[in-house]
């Protein structure tokens, strides 16, 4: 079938960028009659172009505060009408329907309205009806009707239009549908996740709030923010989406702010987003560095200069070319102790960058600055995390147990000490980030030696003495899950670990409290392990 003119349009759009002056050109260089509704036609009308309102053709009012407006076979016959379908084009003309070749519309801004923080009878009268029915109907018949939802797209079908002698062509309608189920997947989505939190809040429902997280049929809506140049390696394509309705996704690496720099690269978000997720565990200023995936430096100090300084002191060979994360502003003070290390640094995040440090890095574009504007909880709590296994997805609440030290047991004859006690609450929260098995060696408040992502335990607590050299002396340690045997517990306590803080639950327990005692330190259970697998 033919490409046909553009004849009829019905507009009806939340978004009213440019729809006037798009209006017009239909209008005026196409002939093309302008239908429209409420708001939408008093501002074609406003600029001076022909509009019908939609109720002349439907010949029905619209009613309900607006909930009614385009539910009406007039309006979805035009749409879903086969124009070569004969029994299609009888039936509409008994009954007055006149075909419509185009739709404009764009929906209510139901996301923006969750995240502004509305009620909840706000937030369902944002939910819109209307619009999507008019979308669907409109790219189901693709080959006759164009569907138009972006505003930013005007210009180029007009553009088509004027090539083709005011019509569009069927390739250009097919891509223009496929947007539309899209964005409507994208909104039901959307709806849906809000609504299911919000029964959760409120312990509505026949549902377990505990299983609206994770419902039987379930679907993650991902809106592409950049294109990268390419993933691990050169030669696999990639991209980085952003999860639509992502709950608490203020602060986020996601919605973070690029002040400078190349663009980020797959590895980049992900070392970012290990190095962002472990710094917001403290509450006391921070500094964690990140070198594939893998913190290389971590401390708490009075101030942002000095957390830096001695993280980057826990492994400066590793700390050169890593990503840091910041819990507190990035001021020039600090800019300026990076700069006196000579550390070259693919990226740092911070919660905000002051003027001077933004200044002083303008002499190092390539460096990433990234400011999230604030810090969540560490955790995020109630936010799904998700990772992709080949043919499915897997999904799990954030980690993020609230530790409080009253519940924790003193396994052994040693006491720690309060000071110790400080020391062991930093590690545990450190170790948390580290690839299991995980042992990490902290001393005044900064890891010094981190193994993790080996296959047995006693060869992480080795690579973790190794790396912490004589500052293991009088150190204490962390271990993400218990000891399975002793063995590991044996290396860290001959390399002068004096206090020891591990979940606990294993069967050889009693095995490594002997251990504690013989070797004189405290063992600390917390009840709850940290694996990061």
């Amino acid at each position: 079938m033919a490409d046909a003119k553009i004849k009829r349009v019905l507009m009806s759009v939340t978004d009213k960028t440019g729809v006037a002056a798009f209006a017009r050109a239909l209008h005026d260089e196409f002939g093309a009659e302008i239908i429209s509704t409420g708001g939408t036609a008093r501002t074609i009308a406003k600029a001076g172009v022909p509009v019908t309102p939609i109720d002349e053709v439907t010949q029905f009012p619209e009613m309900m505060d607006g909930r009614v407006k385009t539910l009406h076979p007039r309006v979805h016959g035009g749409l879903l009408a086969k124009r070569d379908n004969e029994s299609h084009m009888a039936q509409a003309s008994e009954h007055g329907i006149e075909m419509i070749d185009m739709v404009v519309v764009n929906l209510y801004a139901f996301e923006k309205t969750v995240e502004s923080g509305a009620d909840f009878g706000t937030c369902i009268e944002n939910i819109d009806i209307g619009g999507p029915s008019m979308l669907r109907s409109a790219a189901k018949n693709f080959e006759s009707v164009a569907v138009v939802t972006d505003p930013a797209s005007y210009e180029a079908i007009l553009e088509e239009m004027r090539a083709h002698g005011g019509a569009t062509t069927r390739d250009t309608r097919m891509r223009l549908a496929l947007d539309v189920f899209r964005t409507t997947s994208a909104y039901d989505g959307a709806i849906s996740q809000w609504m299911a939190r919000a029964m959760a809040e409120a312990g509505e429902g026949t549902t377990p709030a505990d299983q609206l997280d994770f419902p039987q049929q379930a679907s993650v809506e991902l809106t592409k923010k950049q294109a990268l140049r390419y993933g691990e390696n050169p030669h696999q394509a990639a991209a980085f989406y952003t999860i639509d309705g992502f709950p608490g996704a203020e602060h986020t690496l996601a919605h973070a702010m690029q002040l400078q720099g190349k663009e980020l690269s797959y590895n980049n978000y992900l070392d970012l987003d290990a190095a962002w997720t472990a710094v917001r565990e403290y509450d006391e200023p921070a500094c964690v560095i990140v070198k594939h995936l893998t913190p290389c430096g971590v401390c708490v100090d009075e101030n942002a200069t000095r957390a830096y300084q001695r993280a980057h002191e826990c492994d400066p060979v590793s700390a050169y070319g890593g990503v840091m994360a910041f819990n507190r502003p990035v001021t020039g003070e600090v800019v300026a102790a990076i700069f006196d290390n000579k550390q070259f640094v693919e990226a740092i995040i911070a919660p905000e960058f002051s003027g001077d440090a933004c200044e002083m890095y303008a002499s190092k574009p390539n460096c990433r600055l990234l400011s999230t504007g604030g810090v969540n909880p560490a955790g995020n709590v109630g936010a799904p995390e998700y990772r992709s296994v080949e043919g499915g997805l897997l999904a799990q609440e954030s980690d993020a147990v609230a530790e409080d030290v009253a519940t924790f047991t003193v396994a052994g004859d040693v006491q720690p000490t309060e000071e110790q006690m400080r020391e062991l609450v930093f590690a545990w929260k450190a170790v948390k980030s580290v690839k299991s098995n995980a042992i990490l060696i902290a001393k005044d408040n900064a890891s010094v030696g981190a193994g993790g992502g080996q296959p047995n335990r006693v060869n992480s607590a080795r690579i973790a003495v190794e790396q912490a050299g004589d500052k293991a002396q009088g150190a204490v340690a962390a271990s993400d899950a218990f000891f399975p045997f002793r063995d590991g517990f044996d290396v860290l306590a001959e390399a002068g670990v004096t206090a020891v803080i591990e979940p606990g639950g294993s069967i050889r327990d009693d095995e490594v409290i002997a251990a504690a005692n013989e070797h004189g330190v405290a063992l600390v259970f917390t009840g709850h392990r940290h694996f990061r697998h």
